[in-house]
């Protein structure tokens, strides 16, 4: 989850809807939260069923999946 100020937010719009698709924004005023903003829960329910087919379904589990996710990125360095 992400924390910026209003002002930010307001400057920088079209860079923070691309982050909206990867995580959670909240938006503060004066250091007071007034604003979360996320993607469409129908949006998220969508990017889940674009996975199907694509994940193993032998017991592969979300814990083997970052296990594989962290050593792409390891590699890659």
């Amino acid at each position: 989850m992400l924390q910026i100020t209003a002002t930010e937010f307001k400057k920088n719009l079209g860079k923070y809807l691309t982050i909206i698709n990867k995580e959670e924004l909240i938006i503060t005023r004066n250091g007071i939260p007034i604003a979360q903003v996320t993607i469409p829960k129908d949006k998220k329910i969508s990017l889940v069923n674009q996975l199907t087919g694509i994940i193993p379904d032998d017991g592969y589990s979300m814990k083997d999946a970052r296990k594989e996710r962290l050593a792409k990125v390891e590699n890659n360095h």
